[in-house]
């Protein structure tokens, strides 16, 4: 079985239920699994704020594609998860992520609160690590039709005002995509 890494960020639980759906995408893609994982709050390396376990050095290593995911945070990724990417010097020399995809994903409590942003932040440093970045096309008919969240650049949610759950848009646009990140993680494998 393929692991494909699906790690986030997600404080009051928004972009945790994009990760979800993303994970479902994967595991529509025979021989895929989706591996969740979270990163440690700032100051305590072990303590995540809900249930999935706190990503390993193992975790990428294993991997053969990604999708990330973090709330916005002033128009760029929150702090745990960019400190998270500081810390993976030694997997960038190892180039323990060259070639492999990922995708990005993002919640917001206003439409603009900097979702295209914080997606095109978070792939910063993955392009450092060499990975392939995948979006989502516009043959995808909920990019079209989405009143809430989802871009080009990846899957989002407005959790603002009446928008606490995913539309049915937002779910499809983050299945789709990671349906798209399993296919091509196997494609380039």
């Amino acid at each position: 079985m393929a692991s494909l890494l699906v790690l986030y960020h997600s404080r009051h639980g928004n972009t945790r239920q994009l990760a979800r759906h993303i994970a479902r995408g994967i595991e529509q893609v025979d021989g895929c699994e989706a591996i969740l994982r979270t990163v440690a709050e700032i100051g305590d390396d072990r303590q995540a704020p809900h249930g999935d376990p706190v990503v390993t050095r193992n975790d990428l290593d294993q991997c053969i594609g990604l999708a990330m995911g973090s709330p916005v945070r002033f128009g760029n990724m929150a702090a745990p998860l960019k400190q998270f990417w500081d810390s993976t010097s030694p997997e960038w020399l190892s180039g323990a992520l060259i070639g492999k995809p990922a995708c990005v994903f993002t919640s917001s409590s206003s439409l603009h609160g900097g979702q295209e942003t914080t997606l095109q932040s978070m792939m910063l440093p993955l392009l450092h690590h060499g990975m392939l970045i995948v979006g989502i096309p516009y043959s995808e008919p909920a990019l079209h039709t989405t009143q809430s969240g989802g871009t080009p650049y990846g899957p989002s949610h407005l959790s603002g005002g009446e928008f606490r759950h995913l539309s049915s848009e937002e779910a499809q646009l983050a299945q789709a995509c990671g349906k798209r990140l399993a296919i091509t993680a196997l494609k380039l494998r």
